[in-house]
């Protein structure tokens, strides 16, 4: 296991953490769990940005990495829901998309010799989205801010999986050499 890979484990050991606090009676649980979520954020950008510069990226790290973004999004995403923070259709929309993305990801997969889409410049736009409208929540910005930032996160992620639906139409017919062109 290399360090970036072991920096995406430790992300999944923040989402406990996370759940822990958030749901605590804690006098500044949101802010505390906002922390904990930023620093998700960071350990997310800087285990990606070392695989890359070091050339660690591996297929374990590509699966896990998504896998932990979505538990830790996922997570935050059913809490500030079940809290109120959030309205319930954004959660829906959102899980909804990454129903499907992970369908597809796994028929790629199990069918298309073992591959993998990577993440692309539309859903890391879409995450920093994301982590925009939560910290706006996390930091008391205007309802009314929060909420836009919410909507454009969602506008985002139909967008982003859009373009991953394109790359999996592409790789499903077997014309994998077009692929990079999509991105």
């Amino acid at each position: 296991m290399n360090i970036p890979n072991i920096i995406t484990v430790f992300r999944l050991f923040l989402i406990p953490v996370f759940l822990f606090v958030f749901h605590s009676n804690l006098e500044n649980r949101i802010l505390i769990s906002g922390m904990i979520f930023l620093l998700a954020g960071i350990s997310d950008v800087t285990d990606g940005y070392i695989a890359r510069k070091y050339n660690l990226i591996t297929k374990f790290g590509t699966v896990l990495d998504p896998f932990a973004d979505k538990m830790m999004s996922f997570s935050v995403l059913i809490s500030y829901t079940i809290s109120g923070l959030i309205p319930s259709w954004i959660v829906i929309t959102l899980a909804l998309k990454e129903l499907f993305m992970i369908l597809g990801g796994g028929l790629l997969y199990l069918h298309k010799d073992k591959k993998v889409i990577p993440s692309n410049k539309f859903g890391k736009i879409a995450t920093f989205s994301f982590y925009a409208a939560i910290l706006s929540i996390v930091f008391n910005i205007p309802p009314e801010i929060s909420i836009i930032l919410l909507l454009i996160t969602v506008i985002l992620n139909i967008v982003a999986f859009y373009n991953y639906l394109k790359i999996f139409l592409k790789l499903n017919k077997g014309n994998d050499r077009t692929v990079d062109k999509v991105n």
